[in-house]
């Protein structure tokens, strides 16, 4: 390490860091912003993208097929009271979802590796309009039905060995990467 860029650094504390209590989320303005859960079976997960949504501000969660729902004591340890801040409904099918979102006039992309995706870094919003996101089973991915429905793919570029990333990593990657373009513009 350089020791010219030393410098002492403290952690603050959880009364400095001025977050939010959930009726105060509720009442924020949030970014455009849907995730969809097609079909995501570990509570965990969910539970982590819960808290990911509410770190973001995004709009809501609608929670799809066999995703459970709140609440559940496996999400309520991973969200740590996300589940409280963060709006959400469930959908019997991940159509019915995007058909909601699409009268809305919301566009839907899926987080998937195919054909035509856009890397991530090469995606940009339309910031006239709502956009939804839409992660998929942990083994499956977005079923191709799904991805059929959408009107982009977006691709998180990927180097090493394996072909995939945790559902968890990936909302966290997208939604952290498409929360700044709401703010850069």
């Amino acid at each position: 390490m350089n020791k010219s860029l030393k410098t002492n650094f403290r952690k603050r504390s959880n009364a400095e860091l001025n977050r939010l209590n959930p009726e105060e989320f509720k009442a924020a303005q949030k970014i455009p912003l849907v995730v969809v859960l097609d079909n995501v079976r570990s509570l965990n997960n969910i539970g982590s993208i819960f808290r990911t949504a509410d770190a973001f501000r995004i709009e809501e969660v609608l929670l799809c097929g066999i995703t459970a729902r709140p609440p559940h004591k496996d999400i309520r340890k991973t969200a740590l009271g996300a589940t409280e801040s963060v709006a959400w409904r469930y959908f019997e099918q991940t159509q019915e979802a995007l058909n909601d979102l699409r009268s809305k006039n919301y566009k839907i992309a899926a987080v998937e590796q195919a054909e035509n995706a856009y890397a991530l870094n090469d995606f940009e919003v339309d910031l006239s309009q709502g956009l939804a996101v839409v992660f998929g089973h942990e083994v499956q991915g977005v079923a191709q039905e799904v991805v059929d429905l959408c009107d982009a793919v977006i691709e998180i570029p990927q180097f090493g060995t394996k072909h995939s990333l945790n559902v968890s990593v990936s909302a966290g990657i997208v939604l952290w990467n498409l929360h700044g373009q709401f703010f850069s513009k």
